[in-house]
């Protein structure tokens, strides 16, 4: 990996779910790498306002856009409204996602549909937007060496079952094979696409994981690098990944997650 701060120069990238957590963090790095980035939230404008001021104040450009990734309509509108701002989009990562989790005795219908809704069908939206976009717009070598990158936010639950969480694993285990089929399709329009695997990870939707000093040892036991990621670990993964220096990789999930992977016992520990 090179030091090149402006790698995503002249570049237009989207990130989804991005007024907190990791989509910030990865909105933060692809705009510290020099693309303009589209800030999308559903519920928290502050958030995604706080982000679109961070990137300004430390010279970029972003705008904040409002849409449910779950529903067709509004993520066309979203694109619109992002092609009619920057002209374009060269990098979507889709990073939206939720929990809602519960014993798979007493899930209910409602609680497995949200999640897939959001999990998968909203990235699946997201990328067929984008890669139609990409496909439309054609190469641009000056700009990138691809026609378009696609970012899938996934997890260590693509490949972990999770007891509690089956509606969340199985949306994950469903975002590995969108992704590599997607990559396997749309490779001979130069499009990458790719995922990136989080761990433990400290965002606000895992700081119940983090409740008591006990239940961050038994977490860390899990993790052989010996500590909690950051949403910027993401981040920079997203802006490499992004990038010309990935320009051979597509079809693969990169994992950032301190070695749990690694780790034996988690599936029937999880």
């Amino acid at each position: 990996m090179t030091d090149n701060p402006q790698r995503l120069k002249n570049q237009v990238a989207l990130v989804t779910g991005a007024s907190s957590g990791i989509g910030a963090a990865v909105a933060l790095a692809l705009a510290a790498a020099g693309a303009a980035v589209a800030v999308n939230y559903i519920g928290h404008p502050e958030g995604a306002d706080a982000i679109v001021r961070a990137i300004e104040l430390a010279g970029g450009r972003a705008f904040a856009v409002r849409a449910d990734v779950s529903s067709e309509d509004a993520v066309h509108a979203m694109f619109a409204e992002v092609i009619e701002r920057y002209g374009t989009v060269h990098i979507l990562v889709a990073n939206s996602g939720i929990q809602q989790d519960a014993r798979f005795l007493d899930m209910t219908l409602a609680q497995w549909q949200r999640v897939l809704d959001v999990n998968l069908t909203g990235q699946f939206l997201c990328a067929q937007a984008a890669a139609r976009e990409f496909v439309r717009r054609g190469m641009q070598p000056e700009v990138s060496r691809a026609a378009g990158k696609i970012i899938c936010m996934s997890s260590v639950h693509e490949v972990i079952p999770w007891a509690g969480h089956v509606n969340y694993a199985a949306s994950k285990g469903g975002v590995m094979l969108l992704m590599k089929s997607l990559a396997q399709e749309l490779a001979p329009h130069k499009i990458r696409v790719n995922s990136i695997g989080p761990g433990a990870i400290a965002t606000p939707i895992n700081l119940t994981a983090r409740d008591t000093p006990e239940e961050v040892a038994d977490l860390l036991r899990l993790i052989p690098y010996g500590r909690v990621g950051e949403p910027e670990d993401i981040g920079k993964v997203a802006a490499w990944l992004a990038s010309d220096e990935a320009d051979y990789i597509t079809g693969t999930t990169i994992f950032a997650d301190g070695g749990m992977l690694l780790y034996p016992g988690f599936e029937s520990g999880g």
